[in-house]
């Protein structure tokens, strides 16, 4: 039986209300001034762009500014960016002056050295921030999945940053967003098949033939409501089969069919025609002006494009598009290799080699089949210039092609290693694996043997290895001390780093070996810090702490008084702070956190700065300002991660707070990390995070077994810091004896180290292993110590084990004393689980807690707060908007909800206010102190 669907011009489909409804939600936002970002997301052909056309007609008042990835450009740097930036270019000027250069070095509008993500993402937004004072701004990015690497990098960065600006990011893609990293924490919409109905009337709408009702429910099926397979699918048969059905085509993937569809289309149209089309779908730029005089190169009149346009495939407007990527993909891939050949000959031809010398270079290297020398050395400076403007990828892709083109077996392997150098630093460790094995395969000098022996540790260390990073570090740094000293010494730090992260789960008794070589290296003269710290370390793990003192305070000084070498060394900077933590010397940690956390923000180093937020916020935890450590990891969080490193900090600070389903779920996190990755350091953390909750809350037997473990597998920069974890749970778990190696061995390291801190921690742990005088006398030093640093929780800590000795020794006046200042010191910084232990001990006592008074800025959002520290500080907005990578705008939306909340109106009352905390530790300011 045959039947005729009815036909409807509605575009408005019942089953996509919801997703309609979630894009206008945005758009009305920003015409209030409250910008977001949402991306949308299906296969090819379920509607997405057609959403977003329609959901902006129905919000009238927002300027557009259009973005569209294309496959054939997504290995070129900062093609979207241009785009993106265009409409704009002629605010540039009014950037601050380090941001404009930044921004025209990567837009190739002057020559520079690579700036940073961070400071092309501020011009981004302030471009973006300025131009929406005038109308509020949609910017939609079409088919992100085909964006450029570099400037996906810098739109995820600016579209985290406008929700307080009248500025919307609409983003539409293929695959699901859960599984980007990039665009990890953004709202995202799945956009499904049209409901049963909808889809009926979408056939029934373009369909004027009888239609077997057989055939209808399976073209219905198949499309899976998809719309552009509705529309398309039917053309494929004839009338005849549609009626009587036969001719179906065979079941495949939707976006495939309509592809092979494209195709079968394709094949209708004259030769001139599909020729043209070829054009324009290699040449991704969409100039009409390049299309015609390619076209004019092999031959085709303008009167080619009339069956093209005819039949809906392309449109030549101001631009040259086609109906749907599909489109453009099966143009290309129904040409012969060399019909595709030809076109980009042309195309070449065609293009300005000084105006745009890489796309030529493009162009001509995809135009030839055999290896040709010249355009591999084109190629081969292509990925010079990609690589000075940031670009790696895009300069690991032009390699590679030069890699392909290079016909003489030596230069192909140098080029392949140096395609998979940058592969790998643009964090594609599949493909470097597999150019290293190109690499390898050819006649390698010595000196690139050894540096594709360290690039094969390298990719190891960073990715699921057997483990043994460390040992092929150490072989490389030898093979290199013949052709790179300085490159070798910097391995062999690597090396040592590796061990360490490595920890329990390494290979072992390989730290004294690596140590020894290195020593054995001669060095640069003058050493730079990472010189300095690599024979700090190796004296250490040689000669022992003591014999190491000078060398590793020599060190940390280095790396606090070398500006010249400091960006270099950035990636060094955990070792430093960890080498701080091992002196015990609290101003130094403080001050080494703090510039690594200062010099991130001015060099905008994206990938340094989430490492450099978590280890100012493990001090901040260690000196009582937790609000200051939330907000910092809350700022390294908004960050995209780039290292699993960044996860072992993660439990402290709720350890402190006495947070045990945190803590517990965290922990969880880490342990499967470790089965993942050989990251024993994870593993020691997670014990003594778990030692710190449950002597908080009282569980000593389970401080003390995690306490034990974590000291059975000694950690770099931990040792001082687990030791009296675990001589405080045994103490107080009644097993004083388990106590006394670890004691032992603190009092060595702690004498040597001679700091306040050290004595303070070593004092105290004393006196929990001592009985009458003595012990009063142990504890009463170690308070004095202690008072004398910035460390809180440690002092508060002190008074707390003290007033329980008390209190065991029938002294309950004294005891209550002591108990009342520790309880109000750890409730007023968080520590919810030692002040509950203390809140015990004064009950015993007969004592009743009285609530702390809050800090002024509880209230507050953590962003909030750290505006409010920075202004209260002098900060000007767009000063507090350099250092939070945030627009000026954005600080004063905050500004005014910080005002409304403590009932101010002006910056100088937030000045007199006494803040805590306000020496504006977050930002990496030196303390007033």
């Amino acid at each position: 039986m045959t039947e005729r669907p009815r036909s409807t011009g509605r575009c408005e489909f019942v089953s996509r209300k919801a997703e309609l409804s979630a894009v206008q939600r945005l758009l009305r936002a920003t015409q209030a001034g409250r910008g977001g970002t949402l991306v949308i997301h299906g296969e090819a052909g379920i509607g997405k762009t057609e959403l977003l056309e329609h959901a902006l007609t129905t919000v009238p008042g927002l300027d557009q500014i259009r973005v569209t990835g294309r496959q054939f450009e997504a290995e070129l740097a900062f093609t979207a960016l241009h785009e993106l930036c265009r409409p704009m270019s002629t605010r540039l000027g009014a950037l601050p002056d380090p941001q404009r250069a930044a921004l025209e070095v990567v837009l190739a509008l002057r020559d520079g050295t690579a700036p940073d993500t961070v400071r092309v993402g501020l011009a981004v937004l302030g471009l973006l921030s300025d131009a929406a004072r005038e109308q509020p701004i949609v910017c939609v990015v079409d088919d992100a999945q085909w964006v450029d690497q570099a400037s996906a990098e810098i739109l995820t960065f600016v579209a985290r940053r406008v929700e307080r600006e009248p500025v919307a990011f609409l983003i539409t893609m293929r695959e699901d967003p859960s599984g980007c990293k990039a665009l990890d924490g953004f709202p995202a919409q799945p956009v499904g098949g049209l409901g049963n109905d909808d889809a009926l009337a979408l056939l029934g709408s373009r369909l004027h033939t009888p239609l077997d009702r057989r055939i209808r429910d399976q073209i219905i099926a198949e499309a899976r409501g998809n719309p552009l397979a509705l529309l398309e699918l039917p053309r494929l048969a004839e009338p005849a089969a549609l009626a009587g059905g036969f001719g179906l085509p065979d079941a495949v993937p939707v976006p495939e069919r309509i592809e092979a569809g494209y195709r079968g289309r394709l094949a209708d149209l004259p030769a001139e025609t599909r020729t043209l089309l070829l054009i324009a779908a290699a040449e991704s730029l969409g100039e009409p002006t390049l299309l015609w005089r390619a076209a004019e190169r092999l031959g085709i009149h303008a009167c080619a494009a009339a069956p093209a346009e005819a039949d809906g495939l392309l449109d030549l407007g101001v631009r040259v598009c086609f109906r749907h990527p599909l489109v453009r993909s099966a143009v290309y891939r129904a040409a012969s290799p060399g019909d595709r050949r030809a076109v980009h000959r042309a195309l070449a031809d065609v293009t300005d080699p000084l105006v745009d010398p890489d796309r030529r270079a493009w162009h001509r290297a995809m135009s030839v089949l055999v290896p040709d020398e010249a355009i591999a050395e084109d190629l081969e400076r292509s990925a010079d210039r990609a690589c000075a403007r940031g670009g790696v990828a895009a300069a690991a892709r032009f390699l590679e092609r030069a890699v392909a083109l290079t016909p003489d077996p030596a230069r192909r392997a140098a080029r392949a290693l140096a395609a998979a150098r940058f592969k790998h630093r643009a964090g594609d460790g599949e493909a470097a694996t597999g150019l290293l094995a190109t690499a390898l395969a050819g006649p390698l000098d010595g000196e690139r043997h050894a540096l594709a022996e360290l690039l094969s540790a390298q990719i190891a260390d960073h990715g699921r290895s057997d483990g043994r990073a460390s040992s092929r570090l150490l072989a490389a740094a030898r093979r290199l001390e013949a052709y790179d000293r300085p490159l070798a010494r910097q391995t062999y730090l690597e090396a040592i780093a590796a061990t360490l992260r490595a920890g329990r789960l390494g290979e072992g008794g390989l730290l004294p070996k690596i140590s020894r070589a290195a020593l054995a290296a001669a060095g640069p003269e003058p050493p730079r810090p990472l010189d300095l710290l690599l024979e700090a370390l190796s004296t250490q793990a040689i000669d022992g702490y003591a014999a190491a003192l000078p060398s590793l305070r020599r060190a940390v000084r280095s790396f606090l008084d070398d500006t010249s070498e400091q960006e270099r060394d950035a990636h060094w900077l955990w070792l430093a702070c960890g080498v701080a933590i091992d002196l015990c010397d609290d101003e130094e940690w403080l001050a080494i956190t703090e510039r690594q956390v200062r010099q991130a923000r001015r060099w905008g180093a994206l990938l340094v700065l989430p490492s450099a937020l978590r280890n100012l916020a493990l001090v901040r935890t260690h000196t009582g300002d937790f609000q200051q450590a939330a907000a910092l990891l809350d700022e390294a969080d908004a960050i995209p991660e780039h290292n699993l490193m960044d996860s072992w900090l993660k439990p402290l600070l709720p350890a402190w707070r006495g947070d045990t389903e945190q803590v517990s779920s965290l922990i969880e996190t880490i342990a499967r990390l470790s089965r993942e990755y050989p990251l024993g350091i994870l593993l020691t953390v997670a014990d003594y995070a778990t030692a710190v909750l449950n002597n908080g809350i009282g569980r000593y037997d389970a401080a003390l077994q995690a306490a034990r473990t974590a000291y059975r597998h000694e950690m770099f920069a931990f040792h001082s810091l687990i030791a009296p974890e675990l001589i405080e749970a045994a103490a107080r778990a009644g097993h004083p004896r388990l106590a006394a190696p670890a004691l032992e061995r603190l009092i060595e390291r702690t004498d040597a180290a001679g700091t306040d801190w050290a004595l303070g921690i070593q004092l105290r742990s004393r006196a929990l292993l001592s009985e009458g005088p003595e012990a009063e006398g142990l504890y009463q030093e170690a308070i004095d110590r202690l008072r004398r640093t910035r460390l809180k929780p440690h002092l508060a800590r002190a008074h707390l084990i003290y007033g329980e000795w008390l209190r065991r020794q029938a002294r309950r006046a004294d005891a209550r004393s002591q108990l009342r200042i520790a309880y109000e010191e750890l409730s007023a910084i968080g520590a919810d689980g030692f002040a509950a232990r203390a809140a015990r001990e004064m009950a015993a006592c007969g004592d009743r807690p009285r609530k702390p008074t809050g800090d002024p800025l509880d209230g507050l959002t953590a962003q909030e707060r750290q505006i409010a520290l920075l202004v209260a500080q002098g900060a000007t907005s767009k000063e507090a908007a350099g250092q939070l990578f945030i627009s000026p705008r954005t600080v004063e939306a905050h500004l005014r909800n910080i005002f409304s909340k403590l009932g101010l109106t002006s910056r100088r009352q937030l000045r007199d206010l006494r803040l805590q905390g306000s020496a504006v530790q977050s930002t990496g300011r030196p303390s007033s102190k």
